[in-house]
């Protein structure tokens, strides 16, 4: 199997002429007719039982060469491109037959490769490096997260549900005084403020104590993700189980070395600095070649293939979807919601800037 030529098209389209030795090909031949002989018929044998001189004098030399073809040609193909040095782009491939025999196969492809860049003034080039210094404020911010992280709930027994409380409630949901599906749970957990619920739910919730039964009225979004609720008036019994509030530990010397190898607090907000410092010294680096690489692309010119752009967008409809999902919202409920479709969201998705921005990085 060798490369014979490969000649630069349009488009960054490259023609490669390809050759299979006639060697190569008659091994293709023969397996080709072990593997297609076993469902073939012949008279006066039986399946699968006819002897390839036979069965050629009857079709033909050429009975076999197909299935030889489709076996010898993605190796050939890939060999190829190899030699030829382009970064093929996966794409669907142009092939064409160009001879075939017992002398071997000849054939040419056109494929789709990584386009060439022409950089412009690129030496010399300099971004200003800026390191914003670590504040008081910036160790509060790293103090208070792990305050956050070591924090406890603590059961409320003595008062009643307050903004930031996370209330554990039974419920069930009622639209024209009947139940709806997904309406009823138990021992449901809610963080007051967090916006879970359907907007003015939690509010109704706050001024309620442990054990307290009460009605909650709200009224769907028009938007809601099930048809049948959209805009309806709601009435939900809920009896609430346990109201817990969460308790930050004190920021002291003991807390210091409880998250920490340091026996002071003092020595902690020290080591903590110098930790920020060489944060913020690694992000400066970081934007200052993100700088230059912006320049140098600002500077580049290219022509850019449609199926590279095509993976791209794909891969942003993908991530963008998945992002959905993770939200509680599937990719089909947010087309049916919005009246879009794949594809007038990937022909959004292409005028975003960064789409040829990421493909040129």
């Amino acid at each position: 199997m060798s490369l014979k030529n490969a000649e630069k098209q349009e488009n960054n389209r490259v023609k490669l002429e390809i050759e299979v030795d006639a060697e190569a090909f008659k091994k293709a031949v023969d397996a080709a007719y072990k593997k297609d002989i076993k469902n073939m018929t012949i008279p006066g044998f039986r399946k699968g039982k006819a002897p390839r001189a036979f069965v050629e004098k009857i079709y033909g030399t050429g009975v076999f060469y197909e299935t030889a073809v489709n076996s010898v040609y993605p190796d050939a193909l890939d060999e190829a491109i190899k030699a030829s040095g382009y970064e093929y782009v996966e794409d669907k491939t142009d092939f064409d037959v160009t001879s075939v025999g017992e002398d071997g196969l000849k054939f040419t492809a056109v494929i789709t490769v990584k386009p060439e860049v022409t950089l412009d003034e690129y030496k010399g080039l300099k971004a200003t490096k800026k390191i914003a210094p670590v504040t008081d404020e910036d160790v509060e911010k790293e103090l208070g997260m792990l305050q956050e992280r070591n924090s406890r709930m603590v059961a409320v027994d003595d008062r009643a549900a307050e903004m930031g409380d996370t209330v554990t409630f039974d419920f069930e949901g009622f639209v024209d005084d009947k139940p709806f599906d997904g309406g009823k749970a138990e021992n449901h957990a809610l963080l007051l403020g967090s916006g879970q619920f359907i907007p003015g739910f939690e509010e109704q919730l706050i001024g309620k104590k442990t054990g307290e039964e009460c009605e909650v009225n709200v009224t769907f979004p028009e938007n809601y993700h099930v048809e049948d609720l959209k805009g309806k008036p709601a009435v939900f019994k809920v009896t609430i189980k346990e109201i817990q509030r969460k308790e930050l530990p004190e920021v002291n010397d003991e807390f210091a070395s409880e998250v920490s190898d340091f026996d002071t607090l003092e020595e902690y907000k020290k080591d903590l600095r110098e930790k920020l410092s060489k944060e913020k010294q690694r992000a400066a680096a970081t934007e200052n070649e993100n700088r230059v690489v912006d320049k140098v692309v600002e500077n580049a010119s290219m022509e850019i293939p449609d199926q590279m752009v095509e993976e791209q967008v794909n891969a942003m409809v993908n991530d963008y979807a998945r992002r959905l999902e993770s939200q509680g919202l599937s990719f089909k409920q947010y087309l049916e919601y919005t009246g879009l479709t794949v594809e007038k969201i990937g022909e959004q998705m292409k005028s975003i800037p960064d789409v040829s921005y990421e493909i040129k990085k």
